[in-house]
């Protein structure tokens, strides 16, 4: 799982108007198996299309397993579609279900913040984009940005174990019987390309800190340029330091963050490293033309990453994530000219002397914000 492997088909797959189709389109070609991860499956157009897909695979004979995080199940998974899940023959599981919302320990964070799919072991899907319409926001009219990836090759043996393992565990934690093995047998993967990259995933025992090290190593390697498009950006201090040091040897470090409001109190913490980071030489630009989505980077000409990691302490301490790394001039390319439009139709560049004008109270309310998500 942490090694680089050649011979993958690597294909971008940008927002949901490009990646439901992709799923839809592969399930319903699906000979044996389907398998899909989602934080949130909401009750929504997407979600009734992607539901019947699975029903219609559960109807031909296939085994289809639906895994959903318990807290994204209780706010979006409604009664009607796990319905017509169960009663179509999907076997569904969620993940850490919630019982007592009314109280906060911290291993209630521990999530399922994964997006991941898998058909018949030939297909995957990696990446941010949960099963819900992109324009489900409300007040939102342009699509919200995210990224997928869809993948063939040798790194699918990696992804169908990962997915075959939390399986295994969740239904074991939840006294029930389970036909998958906690071990799975290693399978084959045919070449099915050129490319060479690695699936990483972030979990609470052997892989806590894969994607933020893989992340780290890019930074502190990286010679001419970092592009990182993130929706919830609170970098450690490690990360921080690395990015600052790559502005200081001269590579241009640019940051392509959230500039609309969703969530109150992420919005103004995101804020609070913007004067040590812009004081460095790094450009940070706020994406304001819909709601970014997005978890992904591209460094220099050949190291490109897409998955569902934010760089924050929820997803790098707490959730379980998943991405994939593309080592391939080609895959960095595509994924950098489409970070460039999106700076260059709908971002709005933050300048340190405007930032350095902000008033004090206004400064001191968003640490206070920082503080409240660190903690």
């Amino acid at each position: 799982m942490n090694r680089f492997l050649p011979g993958n088909l690597i294909t971008l797959l940008r927002s949901g108007g490009e990646y439901f189709p992709a799923l839809v389109f592969a399930i319903d070609r699906a000979e044996r198996e389907v398998w899909l991860e989602t934080y949130i499956y909401a009750d929504d157009d997407v979600g009734r299309i992607v539901t019947a897909a699975l029903v219609r695979a559960a109807r031909r004979g296939l085994v289809v397993r639906v895994l959903v995080d318990g807290w994204g199940a209780r706010h979006y998974l409604t009664a009607a579609i796990e319905r017509d899940l169960t009663q179509g023959g999907v076997k569904l599981l969620k993940y850490r279900p919630e019982v007592a919302p009314w109280q906060f320990r911290s291993n209630r964070l521990r999530r399922l913040h994964r997006k991941l799919c898998h058909v018949d072991g030939h297909v995957a899907f990696v990446g941010g984009i949960n099963i819900i319409d992109d324009v489900n926001t409300p007040g939102q009219k342009p699509p919200r940005v995210d990224f997928a990836l869809r993948v063939e090759g040798p790194l699918l043996v990696s992804i169908v174990r990962s997915m075959q393992r939390v399986w295994a565990i969740n239904e074991l934690v939840q006294f029930q019987h389970s036909a998958v093995p906690l071990f799975p047998a290693p399978r084959r993967a045919a070449r099915a390309g050129a490319q060479t990259a690695k699936f990483l995933i972030r979990d609470n025992l052997r892989h806590r800190r894969d994607i933020e090290q893989a992340y780290l190593a890019a930074i502190r390697t990286a010679k001419r340029e970092i592009l990182i498009a993130n929706s919830y950006f609170f970098p450690g201090i490690r990360f921080r330091r690395a990015l600052i040091a790559a502005a200081g040897r001269g590579v241009a470090v640019t940051l392509l963050l959230q500039g609309r409001v969703e969530y109150v109190l992420l919005h103004y913490a995101s804020r609070a490293l913007y004067g040590q980071l812009l004081a460095s030489g790094v450009a940070i630009q706020e994406y304001h033309q819909s709601f970014l989505h997005a978890k992904v980077a591209v460094i220099d000409d050949h190291w490109a990453t897409v998955g569902s990691s934010n760089i924050d302490p929820y997803s790098l301490l707490m959730a379980r994530e998943a991405n994939v790394v593309v080592r391939d001039p080609y895959f960095s390319a595509q994924l950098r000219d489409e970070l460039g439009k999106m700076i260059d139709d709908g971002a709005r560049r933050v300048r340190p002397q405007h930032w350095a004008l902000r008033p004090r109270l206004y400064k001191a309310l968003v640490w206070m914000a920082y503080g409240v998500v660190r903690l």
